[in-house]
């Protein structure tokens, strides 16, 4: 069993949380794009209120623990680490309480080399207690738009976790994949459930638009989110987000398995 000393020690020595690879130059750029409700930034969420620069900065702070300073302009960014862990253990709760329910849940990751294996023991778990793990629309075509312009991508599953791919991309199954923020993969998968007639999912896990797409549905979703994604934290703090967990998002994918280990432990699914 991993103690909360010892996963705390992980986040700092993994990078995951403390001084984190994000630039507070990138930081301050997110919070400016999701105050101007710039689509790239604010990944599915619209906010219910309107979101200042300086009001995203002390909600950041408050969130995540980076440095309310706004003349802090230049240099590496911080989460706190605690933030990170209480965060855990919430998130936590709302599998345990999905689990206890045996509600369908789906999972989708904009992160697959790095987050897969994260979200793959969970969906494990869940599935042995007997929860549904959606796989809906597989092979569905989705245009994303990026800067370089329109995206072709299609929605694949591997391990129960959710992620797109290019057109043409060889290895289905295979945990590779496409980086987006994009909520239209999570607005597919949905769709495809309600054209089937199949359940909608008690709880959407994820990251980027998976959860922000689905929580703007009324849809309960929990996630992961760097310090310079403010939609997630500003969607939990509109309640449309349950849990935001801040920690670097971008790390090596064997640094977020004690993750896996921890909140499993906490939820009471432990295998």
């Amino acid at each position: 069993m991993l103690s909360t000393g010892a996963l705390r020690a992980h986040l700092l020595a993994a990078g995951l949380a403390g001084p984190v690879a994000t630039s507070r130059e990138d930081s301050l750029r997110s919070y400016r794009l999701f105050a101007a409700r710039d689509p790239r930034v604010t990944i599915g969420l619209e906010p219910e209120r309107a979101w200042g620069e300086r009001e995203l900065l002390g909600l950041m702070a408050d969130r995540c623990g980076v440095s309310p300073d706004p003349g802090r302009v230049t240099g590496g960014e911080v989460i706190d680490p605690e933030l990170t862990l209480g965060a855990l253990d919430a998130f936590a709760g709302r599998l345990r309480a999905v689990a206890a329910r045996g509600a369908p849940v789906l999972f989708g990751t904009g992160h697959p080399h790095r987050l897969l294996g994260f979200y793959a023991g969970l969906a494990d778990a869940l599935s042995a207690a007997g929860c549904l793990v959606l796989t809906p629309a597989q092979g569905r075509c989705i245009d994303i738009t990026t800067r370089f312009g329109v995206r072709m991508c299609n929605l694949d599953y591997v391990r129960g976790v959710a992620l797109v791919r290019e057109p043409g991309v060889r290895g289905a199954g295979r945990e590779t994949g496409a980086h987006t923020h994009s909520p239209l993969p999570v607005r597919a998968a949905l769709e495809g459930l309600a054209d089937s007639g199949g359940p909608l999912p008690g709880l959407v896990v994820g990251d980027h638009g998976w959860v922000c797409g689905a929580g703007q549905l009324g849809i309960e979703a929990i996630g992961l989110a760097a310090a310079d994604d403010p939609a997630l934290f500003v969607g939990e703090a509109e309640g449309r987000v349950s849990v935001a967990v801040p920690l670097d998002d971008a790390v090596l994918s064997a640094h977020y398995l004690p993750l896996t280990r921890y909140v499993l432990n906490r939820a009471c699914l432990s295998q």
